[in-house]
């Protein structure tokens, strides 16, 4: 497997955590939006790595993912 280093412009980007999280820390995503691209890290490691998915990609794991134990069709 061959992996390589993207170095991506730098913008500011306003993450958020859902409104479901706890104040407590704990295991939580933080999300950043943009025109092209939806932002996804770790809430502990916001200098780690963080994954980058299409708007179109994120609303369907948000649709999936709500359907809270529902089995799919």
């Amino acid at each position: 497997m061959r992996t390589e280093q993207v170095l991506i412009p730098t913008i500011q980007l306003h993450w958020f955590k859902s409104s479901y999280s706890g104040s407590g820390g704990g295991d939580c995503v933080e999300v950043a939006l943009a025109p092209r691209t939806v932002h996804i890290r770790d809430s502990k490691t916001v200098h780690g790595p963080a994954l980058r998915v299409s708007p179109e990609r994120w609303s369907a794991f948000v649709s999936y993912a709500s359907k809270k134990g529902e089995v799919p069709a």
